[in-house]
């Protein structure tokens, strides 16, 4: 595995002062966190949340989607809590890349779902790799989660990675009229559970 841990500090936020911990991935170049909350390293199963960057959902307040909504949602809950941790990943565009995204995005203008306009353009439905969780969770020394999640294939990676998944949490949030369309292919071609 070419991911490896690169420093830790804290990261003051509206919920809470987490630490925010950077891995590097070598052979993709991308660079991912995980923010935690508290001692997630005492072998009790923790609140978790594995997120997919979203530029347009987390940062510019995308309607088109849920990700902003789930982001914030996920970060609330850990600060209740108090202790949690929450895995962002760079693979923006479910693994295709923020311009591939902005191609997908004008497609679904023209009708075609979430699914298909990533399949026109060449792509799988959902590119994303899970396998460097297994780095994270070692370095964190995270073997148990209660995973916030409506996606089952988060599940099965985190269980594949040799993470045990004590209980699927759903989070939804961030419902409205520009995304029912996507929520609903999410659900009906990608399994999600809502």
């Amino acid at each position: 595995m070419s991911v490896k841990f690169v420093e830790s500090s804290q990261l003051p936020t509206p919920w809470g002062v987490f630490d925010i911990h950077g891995f590097e991935d070598a052979e993709s170049g991308k660079e991912h966190v995980v923010l935690t909350l508290g001692d997630v390293s005492d072998g009790q199963p923790v609140l978790a949340r594995v997120h997919s960057e979203c530029l347009t959902g987390d940062a510019l307040f995308s309607m088109r989607c849920d990700c902003g909504a789930q982001l914030q949602a996920a970060l609330e809950k850990i600060a209740e809590e108090g202790r949690g941790v929450l895995f962002y990943l760079r693979q923006e565009g479910r693994g295709i890349g923020l311009m591939n995204k902005i191609r997908a995005y004008k497609l679904q203008d023209e009708g075609a779902d979430t699914v298909e306009a990533n399949e026109k353009l060449g792509f799988g439905a959902d590119m994303r790799d899970y396998s460097l969780l297994k780095v994270m969770c070692e370095h964190l020394n995270i073997g148990k989660v209660r995973l916030m999640t409506n996606n089952p294939r988060k599940v099965k990676a985190l269980t594949d990675q040799g993470v045990d998944v004590v209980e699927r949490l759903p989070l939804q949030t961030g419902q409205n009229p520009h995304n029912a369309k996507y929520l609903a292919t999410k659900s009906g071609k990608l399994g999600h559970l809502f």
